[in-house]
């Protein structure tokens, strides 16, 4: 599954719908929770089916479902684990466990619906909540489904009382940085995707792109979309450019013609296993080689 670009819209809007197929995401994010109305839910999880049962698509099918505590999430589950799904966002988890909980329901619904056994894969927002912070370690223990993680600060900095998750400079303030951290160290725990949280002016691509470039130097390999028009710079900055992908070739075919030797140079400067290890996972990024160290 590519996760560069997922991008949210919400269920109910089949005018929304129609403007973010065929505009270039890895992955729509067909909302259930925050950005449709109590009253617009039982309209939202038909819809939903309703759109499962379409056609060929070049995206994968994600929907978001409601958390835990709000009596929706099975409701939710029920309406849409069906063929054609091929992931679950799960809000406002507090740990692994509930990361377990939804699979488990999930195991028993793709018997049900007639999907192969884990087919449906599981995304989270790992940072909504202040027991999810001190939960992560968790992760660890890996669960099958489990696909990617992504953080927000926004429910995380409501929860807190906090006036403000935004310095001056529109940087995050330390708590905020310390979720962002944790959601990178627990997605390579996990052996999973790392995923940034949604940049919230459409309109500042500058912005994005260097909020995008930012975030791919420190490990993240796609971005959540609140707008069709930050996809096509986020697909932009999270792909591989020529010199990254020539440089990669160059450091596993130099490992490969001395493969019983843990350092190896090119142009006057030294590689070891961990740049292999990058090197493979760029050219995984798109389709080329594998990522195994």
């Amino acid at each position: 599954m590519k996760l560069r670009s997922l991008l949210f819209v919400p269920a109910d809007s089949e005018r929304k719908f129609a403007k973010a197929d065929g505009i270039g995401a890895d992955a729509l994010i067909l909302d259930l929770e925050d950005s449709v109305a109590p009253g617009r839910k039982a309209f939202a999880r038909g819809a939903v089916k309703d759109l499962l049962g379409g056609g060929p698509r070049n995206w994968s099918f994600l929907v978001r479902i409601n958390p835990f505590g709000t009596g929706l999430t099975l409701e939710d589950l029920a309406a849409v684990v069906r063929p054609g799904l091929d992931g679950l966002l799960i809000p406002k988890v507090n740990g692994i466990e509930d990361v377990d909980l939804v699979s488990h329901y999930v195991d028993v619904l793709e018997v049900a619906t007639g999907i192969p056994p884990g087919d449906v894969k599981l995304l989270v927002v790992a940072t909504e909540t202040p027991a999810a912070m001190i939960g992560f370690n968790g992760y660890a223990r890996k669960n099958e489904r489990l696909v990617a993680m992504t953080w927000g600060a926004e429910d995380l900095s409501a929860a807190l009382g906090a006036l403000t998750n935004k310095e001056a400079d529109g940087n995050w303030t330390f708590p905020y940085q310390v979720a962002r951290a944790q959601c990178l160290f627990a997605a390579g725990a996990a052996g999973v995707a790392a995923l940034d949280t949604l940049y919230a002016d459409f309109r500042d691509q500058d912005g994005l792109a260097e909020s995008c470039r930012l975030a791919r130097r420190d490990g993240f390999v796609g971005r959540v979309a609140i707008h069709p028009a930050q996809v096509a710079t986020i697909n932009t900055c999270f792909t591989p450019s020529d010199a990254d992908l020539a440089h990669a070739r160059r450091v596993v075919a130099a490992f490969a013609a001395a493969p019983d030797v843990g350092t190896v140079g090119i142009d006057g400067k030294m590689y070891d296993i961990p740049h292999l290890v990058a090197a493979r996972r760029t050219l995984a990024s798109v389709g080329e080689g594998h990522s195994n160290g």
